[in-house]
């Protein structure tokens, strides 16, 4: 007879781009403009549980580029996917739908902001890598110091 194996479980059942916007606002006058843009990146991701131990985590960004202070371009994209979270408790799925999760989506948002960009004309565009385990770590932390803050409240 098999032993059943309670060890903790991720699997991915589907990556899949949920939406996606590229927007050049001063196009064509952008492009004779000498291009060192100040870029913008705000990163952010959200959970919804769904039936079973399944769970969407969607990845957004969003990304600001500006030359002479006018914006150059703005990408919006949610990087979305299914996950299926077997054999954890509480704490360990959140901190799998925050770090492992967004870590699994973001090479293929990364993909799609250098297409959309290039798509657009301008030069490639390669974010960086992000440590979501650092990010999930940090919001922790604050979490835990404004919990412990507001303690001496009434």
């Amino acid at each position: 007879m098999a032993e059943a194996d309670y060890s903790p479980q991720l699997s991915i059942e589907r990556i899949y781009l949920r939406d996606a916007s590229f927007e050049s606002p001063k196009a064509p006058d952008v492009f004779a403009l000498d291009w060192k843009p100040k870029v913008q990146v705000d990163i952010n991701a959200r959970n919804t549980p769904l039936e079973g131990p399944r769970h969407e985590v969607v990845l957004t960004l969003t990304i600001e580029a500006k030359v002479d202070d006018e914006v150059a371009m703005i990408v919006e994209l949610q990087q979305a996917g299914i996950f299926r979270l077997e054999n954890m408790d509480d704490e360990l799925r959140q901190h799998v739908l925050a770090t492992a999760c967004p870590t699994a989506l973001f090479p293929y948002a990364r993909a799609t902001v250098d297409s959309l960009v290039t798509k657009g004309t301008f030069p490639p565009f390669m974010l960086a890598p992000v440590n979501f385990d650092a990010l999930y770590s940090e919001a922790k932390r604050r979490w835990s110091a404004d919990q412990a803050d507001n303690s001496f409240v009434n």
